[in-house]
């Protein structure tokens, strides 16, 4: 996000590493491995992305917003597919939406920690905590190294003890970008998810609302990404249409 961090307002606790506690052997492999799962099973469905972004005033009042539906979908290929429904709302006052704020929203609000891309990463173990009545490993993850043109995630995953899946996720997309001519700077979220009839924990909701230190003067945002109307479809059916018979002769 660009002008025309940072304090959050979240309900979890700090998570420190309990002394003593070691990581439990091959978590990082067993999560990874989840996640691709997880993400093989996610390709069957589709839903709709439903994202509200409000610049705030400094007494919390609504001076601008972006908001935006889009159906998501995936091919046979696990090629991600969208179509926006209807035209997006563009009401902000001092805020411009960048390509790396759409290619979050893709990519890294809903960031799945696949077999994949374990090897970009760095994971620490935090300890435990019970998160909405499941008991978690906590994951510290962080980019090995970050080069031109990388969105990657930085920040802390919950992941479910018994099935090694992650429920939650609290960071940032990194790096922040800053420059002579600018900055382009991205908040903190978390990222809640839901288990599915098929046993998997698919993202649910995404919310952020931090303060973002411009140079030009700070600016309060508030993001909120719902991902809403799972759908599973079949890629190999198809779609049979009747002949036309026709009109009738008077």
């Amino acid at each position: 996000m660009k002008a025309a961090g940072t304090r959050l307002i979240l309900a979890l606790a700090l998570v420190l590493p309990a002394i003593g506690q070691q990581m439990p052997p091959g978590l990082p492999k067993k999560v990874a491995s989840r996640e691709t799962a997880s993400e093989a099973a996610r390709v069957n469905f589709m839903y709709r992305q439903n994202v509200l972004i409000e610049e705030l005033d400094d007494h919390g009042a609504r001076r601008g917003d972006y908001q935006e539906t889009r159906e998501v979908a995936f091919s046979p290929q696990a090629e991600r597919t969208e179509q926006a429904v209807g035209k997006p709302r563009k009401n902000l006052a001092r805020l411009s939406l960048t390509e790396e704020d759409f290619r979050d929203i893709r990519e890294v609000q809903p960031f799945l920690l696949t077999s994949e891309k374990l090897w970009l990463y760095e994971t620490r173990f935090k300890g435990e905590e019970t998160i909405d009545e499941v008991e978690c490993y906590v994951l510290d993850v962080r980019p090995r190294q970050l080069l031109d043109g990388q969105r990657l995630f930085e920040g802390l995953f919950w992941v479910d003890k018994r099935d090694y899946s992650i429920i939650r996720s609290y960071g940032r997309a990194v790096p922040q970008i800053w420059s002579t001519k600018g900055e382009n700077l991205f908040p903190r979220f978390t990222t809640q998810r839901k288990k599915m009839p098929n046993g998997f924990w698919f993202p649910d909701r995404t919310f952020a609302d931090d303060t973002l230190p411009f140079r030009n003067g700070p600016i309060h945002i508030r993001m909120t990404i719902q991902y809403a109307d799972y759908k599973q479809f079949q890629t190999e059916s198809s779609i049979k249409f009747e002949p036309q018979q026709p009109a009738a002769k008077n």
